[in-house]
């Protein structure tokens, strides 16, 4: 038997996180067996499909390494009408499905309950097919149906307690249940791959792969992912969108590390692995079906590993779209004919070791292209004390007679101006550091003095000096 796995998302929102591991897991168990990763867009829902829905899916996928040409799609479900009506009217053919014109007030006013499923009142009423008229599916009176799962084993399911259940509306267009298994069938898929919500379908889904002739696919239902109080990740309220951490500066290669994580981990004590070593050691069995908790802390410390670990190369070229802005990455602060690939080349060693995502190279480097630093005011009250105008008159005074503008130098005269006043060298270049870069905390300060130059470095100083003039007066 070949593995043909499926990886089967709809496009109807920005693509989440849950897929993106999912996606993961079904790429690497086919490639483990040698087997396929079929790409099926679930287009079904008009209402709410996008075309750029679908484009944010493959471009989301290219990004995490599955890209397009090295898998079989992608298909559309909307392209499969057809069979998925024939396969309605076999099992209605075949007495496995009835058509049914109850309402939900019609169904409630004979339970009594609100809450009570359908009552199988339709079932021997042997009505021809009409206008809104549901076909349900009649399910087993007696016996079980039990899911083989290779991550939870045999799930068992009463068959009494699965009420016969829609799989075509009223205007004769089949359900996601139905719909989902046609495909599968249709494309010969082996193995189903996916998230634990989808296991309460899955009894409902055998049964029709039953009905319809078919062996059932091996079942394997990954552990839901969850917040920190462990409740499921959602879009409305939680952080889920992959293009959102990627546009935020995550890599690629960081975030699908992480995604591996949730409900499985690499032998040995260790999580930081390269993508070779999960493809050899991931097994689907290993899987704990517990939930899986979405730390987005860990997955920026993951981060942050890989940015440090990459060659100084390749860390100044993953900068660059936060250096020029594109099409989802807002422009930064300074005009483009003010980049100095020089200057940043020279801080960039600097800054690698000090941020955790790629966004936060800008406010790391911007007092190095723009015209004025931008000062963040909270920064400048905090720095701005008392004394703080006479210490930058001597700076300014010990800066312009230095023998050399280089940050060994810079150092140990702003270190002399602060001893006069009896400050260590930490408080003496609070107010140099907000003058010359506008923030409290950046890169290593006088490294950045040196590369910013003398003459631009005392246009600032004297810049702070005349603002604190002009407050004090």
């Amino acid at each position: 038997m070949t593995v043909r796995v499926r990886f089967a998302p709809s496009p109807t929102g920005m693509f989440h996180v849950g897929g993106a591991r999912s996606a993961l897991q079904n790429w690497i168990y086919a490639k483990q067996q040698g087997g396929v990763f079929v790409l099926r867009i679930e287009d079904t829902d008009a209402a709410r499909n996008k075309p750029e829905w679908t484009e944010g899916i493959l471009s989301a996928l290219d990004w995490i390494g599955i890209e397009r040409g090295s898998y079989e799609g992608p298909y559309f479900q909307s392209s499969y009408a057809a069979e998925h009506r024939a396969a309605a009217g076999r099992l209605h053919e075949s007495g496995r499905a009835y058509y049914c014109d109850c309402t939900r007030e019609a169904v409630q006013a004979r339970t009594g309950n609100q809450y009570t499923g359908y009552d199988g009142y339709c079932r021997d009423r042997g009505l021809p097919s009409g206008a809104g008229r549901a076909l349900r599916f009649r399910t087993p009176d007696e016996g079980t149906t039990v899911v083989t799962d290779l991550i939870r084993g045999e799930p068992t399911f009463e068959n009494k307690l699965i009420e016969d259940f829609v799989i075509a509306r009223g205007d004769g267009s089949p359900v996601f249940l139905l719909a989902n298994v046609v495909d599968d069938m249709t494309m010969g898929i082996s193995h189903v791959i996916r998230a634990e919500e989808h296991l309460p379908n899955t009894p409902k889904q055998q049964l029709l792969w039953d009905a319809l002739g078919v062996k059932p696919p091996i079942w394997a239902h990954v552990p839901v992912v969850v917040n920190e109080k462990r409740q499921k990740l959602s879009k409305r309220r939680d952080k889920v969108a992959l293009e959102a951490y990627r546009d935020e500066g995550y890599l690629a290669e960081a975030m699908r590390n992480y995604l591996m994580l949730l409900g499985w981990a690499p032998s040995g004590d260790r999580e930081i692995v390269p993508w070779s070593v999960i493809e050899d050691e991931f097994r689907l069995t290993e899987v704990n079906p517990s939930p899986a908790f979405f730390d987005e802390k860990k997955l920026r410390a993951f981060n942050g590993e890989y940015i440090r670990a990459l060659p100084i190369e390749e860390f100044v070229a993953a900068c660059q779209p936060w250096l020029t802005g594109t099409g989802t990455i807002a422009p930064p602060p300074w005009q483009p004919a003010e980049f100095d690939p020089a200057a940043f080349a020279a801080v960039a060693p600097l800054a690698q070791t000090r941020i955790a995502v790629l966004s936060e190279i800008v406010p790391n480097v911007d007092f190095l292209f723009v015209a004025s630093p931008l000062i963040d005011e909270a920064a400048w009250t905090k720095a701005m004390k008392a004394g703080s105008a006479e210490l930058l008159d001597d700076a300014i005074a010990a800066f312009e007679a230095v023998p050399s503008w280089d940050a060994e130098t810079l150092k140990a005269t702003l270190e002399a101006v602060g001893a006069q006043r009896g400050l260590k060298l930490g408080k003496a270049q609070a107010p140099v550091r907000v003058a010359v870069t506008g923030r409290t905390v950046g890169l290593p300060l006088f490294e950045s003095l040196e590369v910013l130059g003398a003459e631009r470095t005392l246009t600032r100083l004297r810049a702070a000096r005349v603002r604190l003039f002009a407050g004090q007066s």
